[in-house]
């Protein structure tokens, strides 16, 4: 179903709900029962009764914004007629129509006298309305907050180094969700700032059984709009995993950051660790530094902390070996680094690890390998492929027509079956396409290659594959917070000394050039606007008071 239309019903919903249960209400206030079915006016009236901004109104049916907003127009009505206790408040909030609709068809209730003046306002009441007011600018900031956040950018954060050493761990991201086009909320009923979950249960339990952030059962298809962009080639890129078996919401699956190193129609293919788009070697921005996995051998140990002064962080495994020499693998190294590294003195030998050539990346989850562990291993599990030798494959653009065999279907069954929603069978030998039998197959949306910059120590589209259109976020506009430590690394001998990285913080990350532009200004704005709003209203409504009297 259409969003608007699949919107527009939903609304008509809970415009219908509302009016059952509050339409004797809003006749007591002055106003005809019919008002109260009237979608965002039945809430303008409410607003304007109460004596609160009446623009609010236009915010009652917003995805994830809506449903806050409501709770607290609701709080607004009951109050208007007398219903303050904390009981009301949390009925209200938890069981909106049923307990308004108690209210509503009670014959005792009527509209609470106003108090005209403070000075005779008892104690109590005094001591609630400083509540109301604490609690009003706490709702606004949570409002205010969560419109930038559902609708213009959202926070990330990097707990992995697989965009090293062009992100760093610990780098927390705003991206720009209209970048390429604005994805609309598939989702219209979630706490806000939650991705997937409320929380993690451990280890032991299955991710699936974890408390979910938002209602799964009220969803909207997948609609992008004022999309004037597609992500290009050497974009720096947010997506959702495409392979999340957790969340079925595509908007809910888990956050990735790669680089799009080959978009719709492009030809990708990995030789001896180096990537080619097109046939040609790729083309490497100011602001990009690629890793690569290297075996350092020496004579003595390493001084690994002064390493660290002088490069960050190095993800790195030391083993002592029995005649007493040392073996460092490092995880990723830029071309520079690990030339400036191979002339230390210790240093005897110094290679990068490139996997063989025609050995597939395979791996499994038991020992007599009868199941394979499709997240380790290489995209598809038919090639023989790896990390280092992969391709050439062409990535899938709409409109292309593949064919559809054995040896293909490993390729496209994901596209098939999940990213483009179709039944698919194989049966006999045959595969069968929504109950037909079919040898190829028109695709549907543009596909991308999101590779990470460190090569060796990137889970990325060379082991859970193309990245469709509707998984892509936006991309990243800038780094607002870097915190060198906070992410620890397991698999490195040795951790990150914790600090925070100044240099780093409210740069532009995604422009390609090797000098940042600062964003301190919108820091000092934002902050400005957030914390200062209240303060600069009283004063424009104390004016305005001033002028009326």
């Amino acid at each position: 179903m259409n969003y608007f239309l699949t919107y527009t019903v939903y609304v008509l919903i809970l415009s219908i709900l509302m009016g059952v249960s509050t339409w004797k209400l809003f006749k007591k206030m002055g106003y005809s029962p019919l008002f109260a079915f009237i979608p965002f006016y039945n809430y303008f009236i409410i607003l304007k009764e109460t004596k609160h901004p009446k623009w609010w109104a236009i915010l009652s049916y917003l995805p994830i914004v809506g449903p806050i907003m409501m709770s607290v127009f609701h709080l607004y009505l009951m109050k208007k007629f007398g219903k303050t206790l904390f009981k009301d408040q949390i009925l209200t909030v938890i069981l909106p129509f049923i307990y308004m609709a108690t209210v509503n068809y009670s014959k005792d209730v009527e509209l609470e006298e106003e108090n005209a003046n403070d000075l005779f306002l008892t104690d109590e009441e005094k001591e609630a309305k400083k509540k109301d007011t604490f609690l009003g600018s706490i709702t606004f900031a949570v409002v205010f907050a969560t419109i930038i956040h559902v609708f213009v950018t959202q926070p990330f954060g990097i707990p992995t180094g697989s965009m090293e050493r062009t992100l760093l761990v610990g780098d927390f991201l705003f991206v720009n969700k209209w970048s390429y086009g604005y994805r609309l909320p598939m989702r219209p009923l979630a706490i806000p700032f939650l991705q997937g979950t409320i929380m993690d249960t451990g280890q032991k339990g299955n991710p699936k059984d974890d408390p979910k952030s938002y209602v799964d059962g009220v969803k909207m298809p997948y609609t992008r709009i004022l999309q004037f962009n597609k992500p290009q080639r050497n974009d720096v890129v947010v997506f959702n995993y495409p392979q999340d078996s957790v969340h079925t919401a595509i908007d809910r699956k888990d956050p990735y950051v790669k680089r799009c190193v080959a978009a719709a129609g492009d030809s990708f293919e990995m030789r001896g660790g180096r990537l080619f788009v097109n046939g040609k070697p790729e083309t490497v921005l100011g602001d990009q530094e690629v890793q690569h996995r290297y075996i350092v051998t020496t004579e003595n140990q390493l001084d690994i902390p002064t390493l660290y002064k002088a490069y960050g962080f190095l993800p790195v495994q030391e083993v002592q070996q029995s005649n007493g020499g040392y073996l460092y693998a490092f995880q990723g190294l830029t071309d520079k680094t690990a030339k400036e590294i191979k002339e230390l003195p210790q240093v005897i030998d110094m290679k990068e690890d490139v996997s063989v050539k025609g050995e597939a990346a395979v791996y499994y989850k038991d020992e007599a390998k009868t199941k394979i562990d499709t997240t380790q291993s290489i995209f598809p599990i038919n090639k023989p492929w790896n990390q280092d030798w992969y391709g050439p494959v062409r990535i899938p653009k709409k409109g292309d027509v593949v064919a559809i065999n054995n040896e293909t279907l490993p390729m496209y069954q994901w596209i098939i079956s999940e990213y483009e929603h179709n039944s698919l069978e194989k049966k006999n030998g045959k595969i069968f396409i929504n109950g037909k039998e079919a040898n190829q197959y028109t695709i549907q949306q543009d596909y991308y290659m999101m590779v990470g910059d460190n090569r060796d120590a990137s889970l990325d589209a060379r082991f859970f594959g193309f990245v469709p259109e509707e998984n892509i976020v936006g991309k990243p506009m800038f780094t607002w917070m870097s915190v060198q430590g906070v992410f620890p690394d397991a698999s490195s001998t040795y951790q990150a000394p914790k600090k925070i990285r100044w240099e780093r913080m409210f740069k532009a990350t995604n422009t390609g050039e090797a000098n940042k532009t600062s964003y301190w200004w919108i820091a000092a704005m934002i902050l400005i606007l957030f914390f200062g709003w209240e303060y600069f209203m009283k004063l424009f409504n104390k004016k305005k008071s001033e002028d009326e009297a």
